[in-house]
């Protein structure tokens, strides 16, 4: 709902020095073992055989969504545009909230989700600037506080693989 979503928002201010911040968006490439027959539908760059884990993350590092299975030869970007999420992001069934002034200024701001640079830049989503464009304070300033925000999601797969013992390398059976 809208207020979920404000809620959510106003964490990410309060802890992460980010407003209007609804969710943090990755993707996290799990190495699999290849299904037979599959050649190289699974293979990518690094040499292995991956699928994408897609997940959206709030401030308190709970997974609001996740998406799991397409293969790792397709880039986050990619992943994202073949997911239910994206589906109701660009239908806005997701409820999201219009923009609104930010608290305790005259600025006018739209409510988005922090991702990386592979993600397509949308009115909802949001990118760091280049390390090239950093030209002024202001967009020094918006990137340190655009990592904040953005490296939840990564703390939360971090956590989950630490909780549980997953999304670690696998070792080739050597017998």
């Amino acid at each position: 709902t809208e207020d979920d979503w404000r809620d959510i928002a106003k964490i990410f201010e309060e802890r992460w020095n980010f407003p209007h911040c609804l969710d943090s968006i990755d993707g996290k490439h799990v190495d699999i073992i290849r299904p037979s027959g599959s050649g190289s539908h699974y293979y990518n760059y690094k040499g292995r055989h991956r699928m994408v884990l897609l997940a959206v993350v709030d401030a308190k590092y709970q997974f609001i969504m996740c998406d799991f299975g397409i293969n790792g030869r397709v880039s986050d970007g990619g992943v994202l545009q073949n997911t239910t999420f994206f589906e109701r992001l660009e239908n806005n069934p997701l409820n999201i909230l219009p923009e609104e002034r930010n608290r305790n200024t005259s600025t006018i701001l739209p409510y988005v989700f922090v991702a990386e640079y592979a993600f397509p830049l949308r009115m909802v989503m949001v990118k760091p600037y280049r390390q090239a464009n950093l030209d002024s304070k202001d967009k020094k300033v918006y990137n340190y506080r655009f990592s904040r925000a953005r490296r939840i999601v990564d703390n939360a797969f971090g956590i989950v693989s630490l909780r549980f013992g997953i999304f670690h390398t696998l070792r080739p059976n050597t017998h």
